[in-house]
């Protein structure tokens, strides 16, 4: 059924842990792609060939492989599990025709894998589920497949029915054909009779992934109605129409690591998973016109420079071909670390770019404005988690823009901000694991060493209350002295109404000319108040002063009002503002409480939680929280709820500290001028 098909592009994706990276050994394994497996624990996996990945024994970016299979060529793409590098997998997930979602048959961790789904029911993207390690779990199989269909939302079916659990797991029982298999380490497995204990469960169950089918096709249906028998090709060809549609989400099972199930997976993947000429129908995208591609993830290549993953959706795309002004310089099959020049790359195909300098993650190249409006690419995430950092080796500065550059082009999820308020270079991203990656990258590739720290609360003050003040400034040297009289009252405003000048001087007790230079000082001393911090909500009155017709000047206006305020201050009750930010929390309700106890822990005010639209058994929680606590909040909330709450977040206002924490950060201020 699948043979001389489009070619298949296929994304594993599921969380961190699962076998997503020993899965595609596994496949280029059994299809005869590789001779030999590698494995993680050993650094020797096709997919963690990156330093980062084998020193985490983790994927920390995409890898892509080809296998064939059932004489269909699939282009598989190994995505990172951590949700720190969700944006990488995102991304791949808009370039191709199918993911398989890989998960533990651990019913408490099943939670962790509902944003996953979430988003690609949003994307429209038809995808499976293989459940790994089954090896490893006594859970029942059809207590499975209940914590799956309360994760997602569209129908789960089941294609096959587990013989056996844990270290007793014999194989399965194929829904499609009622035929079963036993497994074999390393080898295919070799077709048993159904166990007699397993029949009325095979029955039962395959009953139920009819109906289900039912759903979506009336013979189907009326087949059901009238109790006929239904045969193996109707039953996949509902399946693969459901899958097309992204109306069902099959399920399969196996043991990545020994082989089990793998073939199963690969057959069904040959069998049901839409070609790529579907997909870009789908999409909108003709079949006939000028090449089109989107770039899908950069990397660069020591020593080869920079390389572009993309998707070609309309070929023929040669060598040396011109995109939007762009040259293919090098067209490239992508097999882990290794590349491979081809000439042409058709339709469907994902190739590597050579050295298209001027092109980014997420572009699109070629084609109509409507194709390009239909591929359009994913916004990076709001970062999430920052670090301060400066270079071991102040030479370092210079060569650190360029470095970063390159690292923001591989990874959009990466932002490096210079803060004008404490001076101190900002690098975010979405947690510490996603940044400590980043130091590692620009260590290794750029020779790059840097120190890092918590970044700095940019806090304000304010006065309560108002005061007079009086200022002068007189120094007399040779020729000329300098001389200014100024006296000024100083008032508190409404939080949020910034700084005011006003000039009430009558009778020319300071000159016209003198004035601005009275606020720009004025402007100038509140850049750094009595406690260290910029003074916001203040209205500064000039109303009396003197002058000397050869001495005065600007400059001495300048330093009498800086003096003024100096006294002034101080007696005007200041206090410290720091910003508050506006939060939006989201997680599963079992959850919420949790959650509400964390806000509160940080001196954050609970403003309503509900609800959360479109996610069925999930709130949001909508709260104030202090900039100042926020710096290891999504750390604590992915560590309460197994990597699945987030958040969204903006400045909104600022807010006294309390009163108890106020010495000690002026303490802390003072000691880091």
């Amino acid at each position: 059924m699948s043979t001389d098909r489009n070619p298949c592009n296929l994304a594993l994706v599921g969380p961190n842990g699962a076998g997503k990276t020993s899965l595609l050994e596994s496949m280029l394994f059994v299809s005869g792609a590789i001779a030999r497996k590698g494995r993680v624990a050993d650094g020797t996996s096709v997919g963690d060939h990156a330093p980062e990945a084998r020193a985490r024994q983790m994927s920390t970016e995409p890898t892509c492989a080809t296998v064939t299979f059932d004489s269909r060529r699939l282009t598989v793409i190994d995505c990172p599990g951590s949700v720190e590098f969700i944006h990488d997998t995102r991304s791949i997930l808009m370039g191709v025709d199918a993911a398989v979602v890989v998960v533990e048959p651990v019913l408490e961790r099943l939670v962790a894998v509902a944003p996953l789904l979430h988003f690609l029911d949003e994307i429209h993207l038809p995808h499976l589920i293989f459940v790994n390690k089954m090896d490893r779990s006594e859970v029942r199989w059809r207590d499975l497949l209940a914590g799956l269909r309360a994760v997602s939302q569209r129908p789960v079916v089941p294609h096959l029915y587990a013989i056996g659990r844990g270290e007793g797991l014999v194989g399965y029982v194929d829904l499609v054909d009622e035929k079963a298999w036993h497994f074999k380490a390393g080898a295919p497995s070799d077709e048993m009779p159904i166990p007699e204990e397993y029949r009325d469960r095979e029955s039962q169950a395959r009953q139920e992934m009819l109906e289900t089918l039912a759903d979506f096709d009336d013979e189907l249906l009326e087949q059901l109605l009238e109790d006929r028998p239904v045969d193996p090709a109707t039953v996949l060809r509902d399946l693969a129409r459901g899958l097309s549609a992204d109306s069902v989400v099959p399920v399969l099972l196996g043991v990545a690591e020994r082989d089990m199930g793998v073939r199963r997976l690969l057959r069904a993947v040959a069998e049901e998973v839409p070609d790529a000429a579907v997909t870009a129908e789908r999409l909108g995208i003709a079949q006939d016109g000028p090449p089109l591609v989107q770039v899908l993830k950069t990397y660069h290549v020591p020593h080869a420079g920079k390389l572009s993953l993309a998707r070609v959706w309309r070929g023929p795309l040669k060598d040396g071909s011109q995109l939007d002004g762009s040259r293919v310089s090098g067209l490239f099959e992508v097999n882990g670390a290794r590349s491979e020049a081809v000439g042409e790359a058709e339709s469907g195909a994902v190739v590597g770019l050579g050295r298209m300098e001027t092109v980014r993650t997420g572009d699109v190249l070629g084609g109509s404005d409507g194709e390009a409006a239909s591929l359009l690419s994913l916004a990076p995430p709001q970062p999430m988690y920052a670090f301060a950092l400066h270079a071991k080796d102040r030479n370092d500065e210079v060569k650190l823009s360029a470095a970063f550059q390159k690292l923001a082009e591989e990874d959009p999820a990466i932002r490096l901000d210079l803060d004008p308020e404490t001076r101190q270079t900002i690098l975010w991203g979405q947690g510490e694991m996603h940044l400590r990656v980043a130091l590692d990258r620009l260590r290794q590739k750029y020779r790059l060493e840097l120190e890092t720290h918590s970044p700095r609360t940019p806090y304000r003050e304010t006065i309560r209350k108002g005061t007079q003040a009086h200022g002068r400034h007189k120094k007399q040297t040779g020729g000329h002295g300098q001389f200014a009289d100024v006296k000024i009252e100083i008032r508190p405003r409404e939080r949020g109404e910034g700084f005011a000048f006003s000039n009430k001087i009558v009778g020319g007790a300071v000159p016209k000319q003198f004035i601005p230079a009275v606020e720009e000082g004025a402007r100038e001393w509140l850049a750094k108040g009595p406690l260290g911090f910029p003074v916001v909500d203040v209205e500064v009155t000039l109303h009396d002063g003197q002058f000397h017709s050869v001495d005065s000047s600007e400059l001495a206006f300048k330093l009498a009002t800086g003096l003024a305020l100096k006294e002034g201050l101080p007696n005007c009750h200041p206090v410290l503002l720091e910003p508050i930010l506006a939060i939006s929390i989201s997680v599963p309700s079992d959850y919420t409480s949790k959650a509400l106890a964390l806000i509160s822990g940080k001196r954050g005010q609970v403003l309503g939680y509900e609800a959360k639209a479109d996610w069925p058994g999930w709130d949001e929680i909508s709260a104030n929280l202090p900039q100042a606590e926020s710096h290891d909040l999504v750390l604590q909330l992915r560590s309460m709820t197994q990597g699945v709450g987030f958040f969204t977040w903006q400045v909104d206002h600022l807010d006294e500290v309390p009163e108890r924490l106020t010495r000690d950060i002026a303490a802390q201020a003072a000691t880091a001028a």
